[in-house]
């Protein structure tokens, strides 16, 4: 987060202006990636070795451009909004309402706009009945008084996969900081989506240690510059020592193996316990999205519209020479069991789609002796819960969400006939093993390539739990929707098989590839 001192106010801060800063400020980072970001990936993708990491950074970076001039979501998980907020002692308002009430008003302008709708993702009563708010509203605000007027925005939403992987550690004092983020990255998975951004948060108490972690992600990428210039304090060492020893595990973009698994390492530290070490790790993903303005009662705040020409010239295509084309409408088991890991496939056909909620209610009417309303024989599902669509689109961003949550309905579903899952990062053992036995296999769709494999999609109906929203059963027609295959019938997992690999590769070479001139 930045930390430039506060403006001084030219007037009081009006109610209209905040709110419209704030709606202005979530519609903007939904389409438009930070250049910083969009930058050091296409670095990257320069740089990149394995085939299969270099097609889904360039999916990544071709989603980027195609949602920076169509104006619709990078990814169809448009976040948790969360608001970092800096405000002056002396500031004076001209407001009705609490600051938090104005934020989730900007919120909830934000998510229902006509021209660009978001997906509504928050859930009210989280431990009971989880029903969606409609709006994405309320945000996570954090608040800091600070001498002087005027106030500090900084606005982030915060996909749920890569919320998902935030851990936190206590350390006795003597341990290594590295070691256990060398340890713990791995562990992760890929359902956070790299490549990405590490933000670490060191001391305090837990809680502080947490915050930290999320407020670093809120800066910009700056690994090479710090390393030109040499570290200058023990954080900036522990920032390039973590950079290259996470790059060299070999996980790679979307975790299929491969050189660049983080492009930076961000750190925050703050004074803590003699007996204490609290040390907090959040990723940010390939859907970072944050932006920082001021507000001096000036009127509503000017954001900066990033220029095209800045975006890497990568346009990512189908590869018909090196993908095979799937007829999903007359795909048999014989066919799967010929597909072989790593292979890329064009899906063509009909698909349905399902996620958390509507696993959880098909499991509950089995068992109940229910019929379902949709018949899973010889299909393949996605894991996908789609923006809506505006004019004349089909459906919204529609980009794939982290498999390993319906790891424990894998077998429930294929004995329901399935010939296979669509999804992102990695399956776990079980899932893994269920998919061998049944002979099915898990494919994986890019996560933050949501509009490009949208495109792909032709026709979309709800089929099922039309009451769960973006939850909802759809059956999707898609042409030429791009896919790995992840796991095959005979249960190898290319998110095993690939780290391994460029991990050794890695360590073989006396080059550091991701610095690589």
């Amino acid at each position: 987060m930045h930390t430039s001192s506060i403006l001084k106010a030219l007037a009081p801060i009006k109610q209209e202006d905040f709110i419209q800063s704030i709606a202005d400020a979530f519609q903007h980072i939904s389409y438009y990636h930070p250049i910083d970001y969009i930058k050091a990936l296409g670095t990257a993708y320069e740089k990149e070795q394995n085939p299969a990491a270099k097609d889904a950074m360039a999916q990544i970076l071709t989603n980027s451009l195609m949602c920076a001039q169509g104006k619709r979501p990078i990814c169809q998980d448009t976040g948790i909004c969360v608001v970092f907020l800096k405000i002056g002692m002396d500031t004076k308002w001209e407001a009705s309402i609490s600051i938090a009430d104005m934020v989730n008003e900007g919120i909830r302008i934000a998510y229902n706009s006509s021209t660009n709708k978001l997906r509504a993702s928050i859930l009210l009563d989280p431990a009971g009945k989880r029903q969606n708010s409609k709006d994405n509203t309320p945000a996570v605000i954090h608040y800091e008084m600070t001498t002087g007027s005027g106030v500090e925005i900084t606005c982030a939403a915060k996909g749920g996969g890569s919320e998902n992987k935030s851990k936190l550690v206590m350390l006795n004092p003597s341990d290594s900081i590295v070691d256990w983020v060398v340890k713990t990255v791995p562990a992760m998975g890929a359902g956070w989506c790299p490549p990405g951004i590490l933000g670490i948060g060191i001391g305090g108490t837990p809680e502080k240690a947490v915050l930290l972690a999320k407020e670093s992600l809120m800066s910009h990428i700056d690994i090479e510059e710090l390393r030109e210039k040499k570290a200058s304090s023990r954080i900036e060492e522990l920032r390039l020592e973590i950079f290259d020893k996470v790059n060299a595990l070999g996980i790679g973009a979307q975790g299929l193996g491969g050189l660049t698994t983080v492009l930076d390492v961000k750190i925050l530290d703050y004074p803590t316990h003699a007996a204490s070490l609290p040390v907090a790790m959040i990723p940010n993903c390939a859907a970072t999205r944050h932006i920082h303005f001021t507000l001096d009662g000036s009127g509503p705040a000017v954001l900066e519209t990033p220029k095209l020409e800045d975006w890497p010239q990568v346009i990512w295509k189908p590869n018909l020479e090196t993908s095979t084309r799937v007829n999903l409408d007359t795909l048999t088991k014989k066919e799967v069991e010929h597909w072989k890991p790593g292979q890329t496939l064009l899906l063509n056909g009909k698909i349905l789609t399902g996620r958390d909620a509507a696993h959880k209610r098909i499991t509950d009417m089995l068992q109940k002796g229910q019929e379902l309303p949709v018949n899973f024989k010889n299909r393949i599902i996605y894991y996908v819960g789609p923006v809506d669509p505006i004019g004349e689109e089909v459906v919204g961003p529609a980009g794939p969400t982290t498999a390993t949550r319906m790891d424990k309905f894998t077998k429930t579903m294929l004995d329901l006939g399935l010939l296979g899952m669509i999804g992102k990062a990695e399956r776990g053992h079980d899932a893994i093993e269920e998919i061998k036995k049944q002979k099915a296999a898990y494919l994986m769709a890019v996560g933050g390539s949501a509009y490009l494999v949208a495109k792909a999609i032709r026709n979309a109906k709800i089929v099922g739990f039309e009451d769960l929203g973006m939850e909802a059963i759809y059956e999707f027609e898609v042409q030429d929707m791009p896919v790995t295959v992840a796991v095959d019938s005979q249960g190898t997992s290319v998110h095993i098989t690939g780290p391994e690999i460029w991990k050794e590769k890695i360590a073989q070479s006396n080059i550091n590839f991701f610095n690589k001139k």
